[in-house]
């Protein structure tokens, strides 16, 4: 009998708490919506890393003395050798020889290592800059792709040989096209 007059007290508490937890996550969520950052800054930020990995690609190129084409999304790339027949198409299945490096010359994935990698052109399952490059190949063409990290393995790197936000260097040899 004497806890009992305590009780009401811890109630009171209790309910005092409960009812300025919820304010305060109110106030929470009306701070956060006062923080937002703008569409803009972040569309600037992009702007910036992608004029940035543009400049990297660039001085890369002008070392190594490489006249390199690029596409509209940002791919670059020289075919060393077209190849025989029509230009291979989406729903094909193709079949590489590959190197890929970092532009430190850091060699992450190699055909010899692996095994060559076969894939149906616009099925996804690779960097969509390759299935970007692989259409403007043939059979038997040798062409060499630079991806920035929006063609290849974006802001988290593959979690294994190619990290963050890396501009990757291709060199393909297509091996075989099938219908």
């Amino acid at each position: 009998m004497r806890f009992f007059p305590i009780i009401p007290k811890i109630l009171v508490l209790f309910s005092m708490m409960l009812i300025s937890s919820c304010s305060g996550s109110q106030n929470k969520s009306e701070n956060r919506k006062s923080t937002d950052i703008p569409l803009e800054t972040y569309i600037n930020i992009n702007r910036s890393l992608v004029s940035r990995e543009q400049n990297k690609i660039k001085t890369y190129l002008d070392s190594l003395d490489l006249d390199m084409k690029t596409t509209g999304t940002g791919l670059w790339y020289i075919i060393d050798e077209p190849g025989e027949g029509p230009l291979i198409k989406s729903g094909q299945k193709v079949k590489i020889d590959y190197q890929i490096q970092l532009l430190d010359g850091t060699v992450c994935y190699t055909s010899k290592e692996r095994g060559p990698r076969e894939f149906l052109v616009g099925r996804g399952g690779v960097e969509s800059g390759l299935e970007e490059g692989i259409l403007l190949l043939r059979k038997d063409s040798r062409a060499r792709f630079i991806m920035p990290p929006h063609l290849a393995h974006g802001l988290v790197g593959d979690d294994d040989e190619i990290p963050a936000r890396a501009i990757i260097f291709y060199d393909v040899l297509v091996t075989e096209v099938k219908n």
